[in-house]
């Protein structure tokens, strides 16, 4: 049976660039999948095409059940969605922003206002709830903008890179907000290019490149595609590197990377906490004093570059397509609302 967010074969070009080349997601309800990517990767494009913002030109897509091609209204009706960039009246205070998009989605007047408040504080925005939204930093708009996304407690969530510009307690207060919702059983697409968010916050994982999906799984089976634990060590004279190198190439399965200003040296390696203490005992033995040292396993980032060969931030050759459509609303029109 379909999950509360499915798609097959979403095909969808601008000129000659095919944005999306034939991407197929499906979201069990209740769960979080993140759709990682580059800039330019595919994944604005396809938020927007289950969201009914675009459409797609071949392929087909449900959310919540719902046709999205042949019942689009119905679909607006039983989502949220925060597109990348902050979408608020700046003339208009925060808990006017978030009643008149309560009011949209035909809430009452009473329990629009009850539920703005209610995210006002749920948000850390209490305090400035009665200033224009002009007055207020950049982070506390994306604030805003997400509780509007939330105003009517849709079963079906889309957040486009949602933390983009919060500062790390903002972000950690979002997480905590994602994590709730889901507990309560609200289905969430989520893409990001900050890999710790899809690590601590999706159930699966999608990485997209060139409008593909071009791997997908847990954050634990990704990362053992990747394979192996890794050795990390920071030596303490930058003169004892090449030493250090020639120790860890003894020790290890592959290559091992240097980064000079860090004066870190990381090898991929099997066998553990064992092995672990015999590279000390001969780091120790050729004289090479350490800042630190520990094994690790591969990182998000890691499965990144290997699928790839560049890490999630760096921007791709379709980024222009990313940008098509940036005036997206967290909520619907007045007179999509209205049908």
């Amino acid at each position: 049976m379909p999950g509360a967010i499915h798609a097959e074969g979403l095909v969808k070009t601008f000129g000659d660039v095919r944005a999306l080349d034939g991407v197929d997601l499906d979201v069990p309800e209740g769960t979080v999948l993140g759709l990682l990517g580059p800039n330019g990767a595919g994944k604005t494009t396809a938020v927007r095409c289950l969201t009914t913002l675009l459409t797609p030109d071949s392929g087909k897509a449900t959310v919540a059940g719902i046709d999205v091609l042949k019942h689009p209204n119905e679909v607006r009706r039983s989502i949220g969605l925060s597109g990348q960039f902050a979408a608020v009246d700046e003339y208009l205070t925060g808990r006017e922003n978030l009643q008149m998009v309560g009011q949209l989605y035909q809430m009452r007047a009473k329990a629009a206002k009850a539920r703005a408040a209610e995210l006002l504080e749920r948000f850390g925005l209490a305090d400035a709830a009665d200033r224009p939204a002009k007055t207020y930093s950049g982070g506390m708009r994306r604030r805003l903008d997400l509780a509007a996304a939330l105003i009517v407690s849709p079963p079906v969530m889309f957040m486009d890179e949602p933390t983009t510009g919060l500062d790390p307690r903002n972000r950690q207060s979002l997480w905590d907000v994602i994590q709730e919702l889901v507990a309560g059983g609200t289905t969430l697409l989520l893409t990001t290019q900050y890999l710790e968010e899809a690590d601590k916050l999706a159930h699966d994982i999608c990485v997209v490149d060139h409008g593909r999906v071009i791997a997908r799984g847990t954050s634990d089976q990704l990362k053992a595609q990747t394979g192996g634990e890794r050795v990390e060590v920071v030596v303490h004279e930058r003169d004892h590197m090449a030493t250090a190198r020639q120790v860890l190439a003894g020790f290890g399965k592959g290559e091992t990377t240097v980064e000079e200003h860090t004066r870190k040296l990381t090898v991929p390696v099997t066998g553990g906490a064992k092995l672990l203490a015999e590279v000390i005992r001969e780091l120790d033995a050729r004289g090479i004093e350490i800042d630190d040292i520990g094994l690790r396993r591969p990182t998000l980032d890691d499965v990144f570059i290997s699928l790839t060969g560049h890490v999630a931030e760096e921007t791709g050759p379709t980024a222009g397509t990313e940008g098509a459509d940036e005036a997206t609303t967290s909520a619907p029109s007045a007179k999509e609302a209205g049908k």
